[in-house]
C-alpha cells in the first residue's frame, strides 16, 4: 500500500475535495487525504499535522469514510500543502487514483481474531486494481466499495455502491456480495444478490466494475443510478457472463450484528479506541497521538488506524491503560457514556456555506442536556455530510439554533418528531418516554 508521488497534478474537475484538489468553503480550503484502509503510519500523521498548522489553520477531521481532512487552507498555500503531504507518502500513484481509494474496511481488519477472514490481503489485491487501471479512475469520487470480513468491530450501515461480507472462515469462506446497499442483518433487509469464494472476490470486484463502466452514462455516477434502469437480474446475467465461476446463491443470510461502540475504550486487551469531540483534531492532538503510538517503550506499533465513526484506533498497545489515559488526558472520548461519543455534526453554518446553523457549536450545548444512551446528529442542511448512514436521531438546522427533530423510521431522516424547537427543547423531547413522542404536523 505504498503510494509513489504523481508524475503530473492532472486531475478531473470535480466537487469532492481530494489530496490534489483543495476545494474552497467559507472557512477556507478542504483538503482531503484518503488513507488505505484508513491506516496512517506515526511519521505520517506528524506530517500531517505540521502542515495542518503550517499551510491552514491547525483543524483536522476525521471522516466518516476512515480518511482525514484539513480545513482552513490558507490562500496561496496549495501547492505547499500538497507537497508536503506527498513527500509524507500519501498520495496515490498517479493522480486519478487518489479520487478512486474508496474501499472500506474494519479498522480491526488483520488484528480481530473472531473474524471469521483476515480482509487485508484481499483489500490489498482491490486497491491495486482501483490504482493500477487507468480505466477506473474514471469512477466517480463517491463511487464507493466495502470489504467485510466479519470482524466484531464493523461499519455496515454506511450505503456502498458495492459490498463483499464474509460468509464462513478461512480460505474456502464465501463472500456475499450486493449493490447499493448494506449487508442484510434482517429478514427486512434487501438481501445479497449472490457469492463467490474468497479467491474469485477481486475477479467479481473488476467485472462488476468495468460492467458499470459500460452501461452507466457519464450522469449515472452511482450504482443506484444504473440500478434505476438496469434490474439486479439483468446486471447479474451480465456479470456471469464475465466470470469464469458460477455465481452462488445466498439463501437467508444475515450478517452477524458487530458490537456497538467497540470503537471505543480497550479491545482484546491491547486495541484502543478513542473519538476526538465531534470528529475534530487539532494540529497538537494528532501528534500527540502519533507520539503515543511509538513511543521509545513500545506502547503501540507505530500506526494509527482511523474509523468510520470518526474515531482513532491505536492497535497492538503494550500498555492499554497508559494509552486509555493519555487519550482521555487529549480530549478524545473512551467510552459509550460520553455524551461527546454520541454526537455527530457536520461543519456547519461556521464553515460551511449551505449550513443553515453553527451545528458544532450547537452540538457541544447539547451534548450535557443529552440524555443516557441517546445518539443524535445535527446536520446543517438536508445534505447529511457527517453521517452516510440514518442515526437513532437527527437535528436538522432550520436556522441560527433552531431545529426539526427526527426519529430514524421511513424515508429520509425518518419520522418528524418536533418542528422548529431550540435546543433546551430538543434536549427535554429527547429525554422524555418514547410513549409521549407524537408527529408534528
Amino acid at each position: 500500500m505504498k503510494h509513489a508521488r504523481p508524475t503530473s497534478l492532472s486531475i478531473r474537475p470535480s466537487a469532492c475535495p481530494g489530496l490534489l484538489r483543495i476545494v474552497q468553503a467559507k472557512d477556507g480550503g478542504i483538503c482531503r487525504i484518503k488513507l488505505p484502509c484508513g491506516r496512517l503510519s506515526s511519521v505520517q500523521a506528524r506530517a500531517i499535522a505540521t502542515a495542518a498548522s503550517a499551510h491552514a489553520g491547525g483543524v483536522i477531521e476525521a471522516t466518516n469514510r476512515s480518511n482525514l481532512q484539513i480545513r482552513g487552507v490558507k490562500p496561496g498555500a496549495e501547492q505547499a500543502l500538497i507537497d508536503a503531504l506527498l513527500a509524507a507518502g500519501l498520495g496515490a500513484g498517479s493522480p486519478g487514483a487518489d479520487d478512486v481509494r474508496n474501499l472500506m474496511v474494519s479498522p480491526l481488519a488483520g488484528l480481530d481474531a473472531s473474524a471469521l477472514v483476515d480482509s487485508s490481503p484481499l483489500a490489498g489485491q482491490i486497491l491495486a486494481l482501483l490504482q493500477d487501471k487507468a480505466h477506473f479512475h474514471a469512477l466517480s469520487p463517491k463511487f464507493a466499495l466495502l470489504l467485510d470480513g466479519g470482524e466484531s468491530m464493523a461499519m455496515l450501515e454506511h450505503p456502498h455502491d458495492l459490498w463483499l461480507s464474509a460468509m464462513g472462515k478461512g480460505d474456502h469462506a464465501l463472500f456475499a456480495f450486493g449493490l447499493a446497499g448494506c449487508p442484510p442483518r434482517s429478514a427486512d433487509d434487501t438481501p445479497a444478490l449472490a457469492a463467490v469464494p474468497r479467491d474469485q472476490v477481486p475477479a467479481l470486484v473488476e467485472a462488476l466494475l468495468e460492467l458499470f463502466l459500460e452501461l452507466a452514462r457519464p450522469e449515472q455516477t452511482r450504482m443506484r443510478h444504473l440500478l434505476a434502469e438496469h434490474p439486479e437480474g439483468d446486471l447479474l446475467l451480465r456479470l456471469q457472463q464475465r466470470l469464469d465461476v458460477p455465481l452462488l446463491p445466498v439463501g437467508n443470510w444475515h450478517r452477524p450484528a458487530p458490537q456497538p461502540f467497540a470503537h471505543l475504550g480497550i479491545r482484546d486487551g491491547h486495541h484502543v479506541g478513542g473519538a476526538p469531540a465531534l470528529g475534530r483534531l487539532d494540529s497538537t492532538q494528532l501528534a500527540a497521538l502519533a507520539a503515543l503510538a511509538d513511543l521509545a517503550d513500545g506502547q503501540g506499533d507505530g500506526n494509527l488506524r482511523l474509523t468510520p465513526w470518526q474515531s482513532v484506533l491505536l492497535p497492538n498497545a503494550r500498555d492499554a491503560e497508559f494509552v486509555l489515559n493519555a487519550m482521555r488526558h487529549l480530549g478524545l472520548a473512551t467510552e459509550a457514556s460520553e455524551p461527546l461519543a454520541r454526537l455527530i455534526a457536520c461543519t456547519g453554518s461556521a464553515g460551511c456555506a449551505k449550513g443553515l446553523a453553527d451545528t458544532k457549536a450547537d452540538a457541544l450545548l447539547l451534548a450535557p442536556l443529552l440524555p443516557p444512551g441517546a445518539v443524535v446528529h445535527l446536520s446543517g442542511c438536508p445534505r447529511s455530510c457527517a453521517a452516510a448512514h440514518v442515526a437513532p436521531f437527527t437535528l436538522l438546522a432550520r436556522g441560527p439554533g433552531r431545529y426539526d427533530l427526527y426519529q430514524r423510521g421511513g424515508d429520509g431522516f425518518g419520522q418528524l418528531l418536533a418542528r422548529d424547537i431550540s435546543l433546551q427543547e430538543a434536549g427535554e423531547r429527547l429525554a422524555s418516554p418514547p410513549d409521549t413522542w407524537s408527529s408534528t404536523p
